[in-house]
């Protein structure tokens, strides 16, 4: 077991690397993106789309929906942070390049990626048209926390997976 564990360890850093060793230009372009995962803009993104829609529409039902998902993935992230404590890539790896703000909680699972696939999730599902839209929007935020040295693969991965799963429960009770 040992043996396997080390394995996927040494598997998810030489990943890493290769994301974290990306051109300036795209570096760059993630900088842009990774905001887009953030609190800042979930939550106003989702507070407009609410603000917006007509009482009862699918479009408010949705919102809410992303809300819950939100929230509830919000507070799973930082109980398994808590648990896990895995350390950030940039402090455990020799040589990573950290791209804006080292953060000084713990890395696993990314938090900016639960939140773009929570919020994202419910309205792929309402709005499949949506798709082809936030599923390579949600999957870039991902990406651009690994870019940007503050995660690994696995990170943003799991994070990506709790939002969705998250999003797919509240979605399943609602309807």
């Amino acid at each position: 077991m040992e043996r396997m564990r080390n394995q996927f360890a040494k598997y998810d850093q030489n990943l890493f690397y290769k994301f974290n060793g990306l051109q300036e230009l795209m570096i760059t372009f993630f900088r842009g993106v990774t905001h887009l995962g953030g609190a800042t803009f979930t939550i106003s993104a989702l507070l407009f789309v609410f603000f917006i829609s007509q009482p009862s529409s699918p479009l408010r039902i949705t919102a809410i929906l992303s809300i819950f998902s939100l929230t509830v993935s919000h507070l799973l992230v930082q109980g398994v942070k808590r648990f896990v404590r895995r350390i950030r890539p940039y402090l455990a790896l020799p040589d990573v390049i950290v791209y804006g703000h080292p953060f000084k909680d713990h890395s696993f699972p990314s938090g900016h990626s639960t939140a773009a696939f929570a919020i994202a999730t419910p309205f792929m599902i309402q709005y499949p048209f949506l798709i082809m839209l936030l599923l390579p929007l949600s999957s870039l935020i991902a990406i651009s926390r690994v870019v940007l040295g503050v995660h690994y693969p696995s990170d943003a991965i799991v994070g990506s997976f709790l939002g969705i799963v998250t999003s797919v429960i509240f979605y399943l009770f609602a309807y």
